[in-house]
């Protein structure tokens, strides 16, 4: 596991080099929240980068009910028995196993590996503009119809989860890189993934944490991922 620090925020990243799969700790004054729980062997690793950091899990948020983003969540909660698991209020369908659309929604399929036996449920389920912490929710929609991201509004970093990804070079969801096509290819809707990153650039983030990938420094690199994919949309 690569930990990489960026003032209150640490990106962990597993198999960071080939098939980098992220989770992310925003660090307040006194615990430690938890945005993800990575792949099934990621627990031992988040417990032990938590203990190095000296703070206390006190929050556990999923963004979206992709496998790959709630892999150790029943482990850690086994752990973390106080741990309150925060998630958004339309993924309580998927972390359920539930894949059917909402009146509104259309009829694209939901995409991606859902889970089947989650053990653990949410304590909070989190609507627009709710605050956990120093973080800010922001509804998401697109690579799953209820996704979330969050902004730390002491620096304004944002965890935009898989509304991007930089693996593979600097994209929206559903915009596929052959280089790391994975993302695209769980990718509810294309359209709503467009709008979601260009609201997501209207809160002028500092720098941007991803699901899969690097940190973000750049701000036009933004801009020039919502204009490719809206190009590739229009044919």
């Amino acid at each position: 596991m690569r930990i990489i620090k960026e003032q209150t925020v640490y990106q962990l990243s597993f198999m960071a080099n080939w098939f980098p799969v992220n989770c992310y700790f925003v660090e307040e004054e006194e615990s430690l929240t938890l945005i993800d729980a990575a792949l099934s062997f990621s627990k031992n690793a988040i417990l032990k980068a938590a203990a190095q950091i000296g703070k206390p899990i006190n929050r556990i948020i999923i963004t979206h009910a992709h496998t790959d983003h709630m892999g150790a969540l029943d482990g850690l909660k086994a752990s973390l028995p106080h741990a309150e698991i925060l998630l958004p209020q339309r993924e309580l369908k998927l972390l359920n196993g539930d894949s059917s659309l909402e009146p509104g929604e259309g009829d694209l399929p939901v995409k991606g590996g859902v889970p089947r036996n989650s053990k653990t449920q949410p304590d909070v389920l989190l609507k627009e503009g709710d605050m956990v912490g120093s973080l800010i929710a922001i509804e998401a929609p697109g690579h799953t119809p209820g996704m979330m991201a969050f902004i730390d509004k002491r620096n304004q970093i944002l965890i935009a989860s898989d509304a991007l990804q930089t693996k593979g070079g600097v994209a929206v969801a559903g915009d596929l890189r052959w280089r790391f096509p994975f993302p695209a290819l769980a990718t509810w809707d294309k359209e709503r993934a467009i709008a979601t990153v260009e609201k997501l650039a209207s809160f002028n983030p500092s720098v941007i944490g991803v699901g899969h990938g690097d940190f973000l420094y750049e701000p036009e690199a933004l801009k020039r991922a919502i204009l490719q994919a809206k190009k590739r949309e229009e044919g």
